[in-house]
């Protein structure tokens, strides 16, 4: 264990760092947060247009390497090639581990291979780097409903809807599993 001194150093450097790194990702989120705010009073029909520039701000790694491996990744999702897209996917994890779009494109790329256990971690990781990444919380709720976990699936469809309430295809999956569950209380 260091003096009180030291750690007071490494506290301090610990913090310049974080606030230095994290100054574009504010930027950037600002957009996002304002992008998201629309997308929550989207009319249906409008909201695709915001869903894409969202998406466009959330695939920006700040590395044009990077973003070429996501490129080809989905590329490869595209294509319905999911072996070669989990492996760029992977290239952008090992070159940024804290890229969470990289994740959220392996995930699906795992769970088009029945790879569920993988594509739950990072699902999961994606959540974690991003909170409101409606499309991974989608993806959890479809693998929630999988593993015969219902109520689960209805609570995240929930916030998911709350997010974009003009997706009629999260408004329908909410429907249909809430008359599933008969009105039970979750």
């Amino acid at each position: 264990m260091g003096t009180p001194g030291h750690l007071f150093k490494s506290t301090v450097a610990s913090l310049l760092l974080a606030v230095g790194y994290s100054l574009p990702l504010a930027a950037q989120g600002a957009d996002v947060d304002a992008l998201l705010q629309q997308l929550a009073e989207a009319e249906p029909g409008q909201d695709a247009r915001i869903e894409s520039q969202i998406f466009a701000e959330w695939s920006k790694s700040g590395s044009p390497a990077i973003d070429l491996l996501l490129q080809r990744g989905q590329d490869a999702l595209d294509a319905g090639d999911w072996t070669t897209a989990a492996e760029h996917f992977t290239a952008a994890i090992d070159h940024d581990p804290d890229f969470a779009e990289a994740y959220h494109g392996r995930a699906t790329a795992y769970y088009m291979t029945g790879h569920i256990g993988p594509a739950l971690d990072d699902l999961r990781q994606t959540l974690v780097l991003n909170p409101r990444h409606f499309r991974a919380m989608q993806g959890f709720a479809v693998i929630l409903q999988e593993l015969d976990r219902p109520e689960d699936a209805v609570e995240v469809l929930r916030q998911v809807h709350a997010m974009h309430p003009a997706d009629e295809t999260v408004a329908d999956a909410l429907e249909q599993l809430e008359l599933m569950l008969g009105g039970r209380t979750l």
